[in-house]
């Protein structure tokens, strides 16, 4: 699902944000600030030495977190590689995805300058007190009325998942005037598919509870690619969900991706074991007796997927659709000939000009606002940041 949010808050560059001070506590650090501190109204100026010790206090700090973060990564790491083994199959993945990574690298280069540099992005937002458990804001330039807002949950095969993966999407629907909140979670071998459950409930609580405070309306919510229980938030909060290129039954999916290299062993170790397989299903779940009486709670539900995804069929998204109509929820499909797993969100933003996709979900957005439609389609067109002989050498070498 997706969540619609809006924020305002200064940014300042690689430090966590938070919601803004209250004007009393400012007005009272400006007033500390402006008292004159001599006899005569002259201001007393600190020693160089203090800041410099300042500076130094904080530069220990940096380094120390950063060799903590190394020694977790290099920890977790060596648990993945144990459960890996020595097979072939992810070997030959991991090589086209270093190949497709490459052959992206100037599209890339341009997304992490913006994401670093750009005002309009509010990096690592903390939303709980679990380890990853940081967000992403990206808001749009103008800052009249209160926001619709997107959460969005990135994917990764549970493993390499992370909320900078969402940020050329997170800047393209900022300027279609819609907060964006990319949510990061655990992955594994650092957690499980509980963990990554209950750090996204936590993440979308955090936006609905919270996101007024930086512009965004908490009653247009909505929200992409997760699942999970409530923590402090309703169902009836989410206006929309939108699914791109997801997989609904996890049942049909286990020896798919032994095939691809996400072995049965890691995969149901991800899934804590075979009998949670149903549990973390939604196109099961929701034929059981007990899910019945909530379909009429869920907000609408569109699915967008590829037909030359190989990561995850296309079929998937079709199933879960079916369905969801057959028990008489409000589901749609969309199905885009010759796309693959990542085409939708990644390859397609890279290529510049229109996107459909993109184009689809703000029009849902912003279904009930006909000024804030109309502006949406005056977005300028974006511009192409990989050539397109690039973009077709990724498709043909990519993993997914």
């Amino acid at each position: 699902m997706q969540v619609e949010i809006a924020a305002r808050a200064s940014f300042q560059p690689g430090k966590a944000e938070t919601p803004p001070a209250s004007p009393v506590a400012a007005a009272a650090s400006s007033a500390t600030e402006d008292a004159p501190l001599l006899p005569d109204g002259g201001v007393r100026r600190r020693g160089g030495s203090g800041r410099f010790a300042q500076r130094s206090s904080s530069f220990r700090r940096e380094v120390g977190r950063a060799a903590a973060e190394t020694f977790l990564l290099t920890r977790l790491t060596l648990i993945l590689l144990r459960y890996l083994g020595v097979g072939y199959r992810w070997i030959r993945q991991f090589l086209a995805l270093c190949c497709y990574t490459l052959l992206l690298m100037p599209g890339f280069i341009q997304v992490v300058y913006y994401y670093f540099f750009s005002s309009q992005v509010h990096r690592s937002v903390v939303y709980g007190d679990q380890p990853r458990n940081r967000l992403d804001l990206y808001i749009p330039t103008s800052t009249t009325g209160s926001k619709p807002v997107v959460a969005f949950v990135t994917g990764g095969a549970w493993i390499i998942g992370y909320k900078g993966w969402g940020a050329l999407l997170g800047r393209r629907l900022a300027e279609r005037g819609i907060i964006v909140a990319c949510i990061d979670y655990r992955n594994f071998p650092q957690g499980t598919i509980g963990d990554m459950v209950e750090d996204v409930s936590h993440g979308i609580s955090f936006v609905c509870n919270n996101i007024a405070s930086y512009g965004g309306d908490p009653g247009r919510l909505a929200r992409e690619c997760g699942e999970g229980d409530a923590a402090s938030w309703s169902i009836s909060q989410i206006k929309a969900y939108f699914g791109i290129s997801g997989g609904y039954n996890l049942l049909n999916l286990v020896d798919h991706f032994h095939r691809r290299g996400l072995y049965r062993s890691i995969f149901l170790s991800i899934m804590e074991g075979e009998e949670s397989l149903q549990k973390f299903s939604p196109q099961v779940t929701i034929k059981e007796s007990f899910a019945r009486s909530a379909i009429s709670l869920l907000p609408r539900i569109i699915l967008f997927h590829g037909t030359s995804d190989h990561s995850i069929p296309s079929t998937e998204s079709q199933a879960f659709v079916d369905a969801l109509q057959q028990h008489g929820a409000k589901a749609d499909l969309f199905l885009y000939e010759g796309k693959t797993h990542t085409d939708l969100f990644l390859q397609d933003p890279l290529r510049g000009g229109r996107d459909k996709m993109l184009e689809e979900i703000a029009g849902v957005i912003h279904h009930d606002d006909p000024d804030a439609s109309s502006q949406h389609l005056a977005v300028p067109i974006a511009r192409r940041l990989v050539p397109e002989f690039m973009l077709t050498l990724a498709g043909r070498v990519s993993p997914f």
